[in-house]
């Protein structure tokens, strides 16, 4: 008896180290999304304004890890009652459960990068024409208490989870989140000058680097393995380690569908292959399976990631029509195809219903985008959230950094 009571143990052992290893590679994988995001946003600006955005998205991910250990972490999962609204604010982490799967730790770190996953789909949106005081400021607010609060709603435990909501890796809670606090930000801010004509005219503003963008999309692609797979949350068992396998096939399968369906599109519509489309196609693709990427087939993946490849390829031009300036196209990627992806679960999930999605869609929303709108207008009246004119002209890496991405090639009229 106590030789299977010492083989038990060790079994146990074996299988909390495991799940506790899956858990840290997955939050290294996600982590790796801030480099892709990095990269994608600096090949979508112009050159004069790359230094700057990527001081953004280093910055934001170090606030986020910050903030989310000091409050973040705390208003989302430590002591709050089950379906509640309002968090009770307990001690930093909390204390590790007695029949946990994994170690407290490295939970922590893999909530943590989600956090600086939304944020970072802020910042390609406000890119070109933000302070990078007041972004930074928004990035405290956000990391700290926007997300987590709602968070708490959803994976913590709150009156959303009780609701039915159904939300498996972050399609509204992360994606959907951070495009409601881009546009708010983005309705305050307004356009780049020169992007919109007095009559109705749209003028494209190319990005500076497409190669750039192009690995930044292939890094993120490959970190959402970690960011959906992860989400499984155990893999020390066949029946874990077989439905993670199930999520990294539908994942990969949706992002190529959705790559390929922008391309054929562009193709029908404007006869062109818009490599920017393309790429925000499998973003969208990776979005819109990441709702639930496990309860459906390959093929509905696909069918899924190529719907939200069509999606956001309208959705941008849309917004253009309505001179909602966004140079990366995240409000479309994360937001509309967001939503989309929430309200496609219950298509391949019998336990999901329409009006539980709907109602958790619009309570997430609300919530980001009036409290982000909020902050932002404070901002806005106190120390300001745009740049002057001629700091726009010049360029931001100038006023903000001090230091050019590309000092040989930079120009006043770039």
């Amino acid at each position: 008896m106590e030789e299977l009571a010492s083989v038990s143990t060790t079994v146990s052992e074996l299988r909390f180290a495991l799940d506790t290893f899956y858990f840290l590679i997955s939050g290294a994988l996600v982590m790796w999304m801030a480099a892709g995001f990095a990269m994608l946003e600096a090949g979508l600006v112009r050159s004069k304004n790359t230094t700057e955005i990527l001081t953004k998205n280093i910055c934001l991910y170090s606030i986020a890890c910050v903030m989310f250990l000091l409050i973040g972490y705390n208003i989302m999962y430590v002591d709050n009652a089950e379906g509640g609204i309002l968090p009770s604010f307990g001690s930093l982490i909390g204390t590790q459960a007695g029949d946990a799967d994994h170690s407290l730790e490295s939970d922590f770190f893999f909530q943590v990068v989600f956090v600086a996953t939304a944020m970072s789909i802020v910042s390609g949106a406000v890119a070109e024409r933000m302070k990078l005081w007041s972004f930074l400021v928004f990035t405290v607010v956000l990391t700290g208490i926007i997300y987590p609060v709602e968070g708490y709603w959803t994976w913590g435990g709150g009156f959303l989870s009780e609701a039915g909501f159904s939300d498996f890796a972050g399609s509204g809670i992360v994606h959907m989140a951070g495009a409601a606090a881009a546009l708010a930000g983005v309705l305050l801010l307004g356009a780049r000058k020169g992007k919109y004509g007095a009559n109705g005219e749209i003028f494209p503003i190319p990005g500076s680097n497409m190669p750039l963008a192009t690995l930044g999309t292939f890094i993120l692609w490959m970190g959402w393995f970690g960011f959906n797979g992860g989400s499984q949350l155990m893999v020390s068992d066949a029946e874990n380690a077989t439905a993670v396998g199930q999520i990294f096939l539908n994942t990969n399968a949706a992002a190529a569908a959705g790559a390929v369906a922008a391309l054929l599109l562009n193709k029908a519509v404007w006869g062109k292959a818009d490599l920017t489309m393309i790429l925000n196609g499998a973003l969208a693709g990776l979005v819109a399976i990441t709702a639930d990427p496990l309860s459906p087939s390959p093929l509905f993946a696909s069918l899924v990631g190529a719907l939200g490849g069509v999606l956001v390829v309208f959705s941008i031009v849309s917004l253009d029509k309505l001179k909602i300036d966004d140079p990366v196209g995240a409000i479309s990627v994360h937001g509309v195809v967001g939503l989309f992806g929430l309200l496609a679960v219950p298509f391949s999930n019998g336990d999901a219903t329409f009006g539980a999605q709907l109602y958790g869609a619009a309570m997430i929303f609300a919530w980001v985008f009036l409290a982000s709108l909020l902050v932002w207008f404070l901002l806005k009246k106190t120390v300001g959230i745009r740049v002057s004119d001629e700091e726009e002209y010049n360029g931001v890496d100038k006023s903000d950094c001090g230091i050019e991405a590309y000092p040989e090639f930079v120009s006043l009229k770039n």
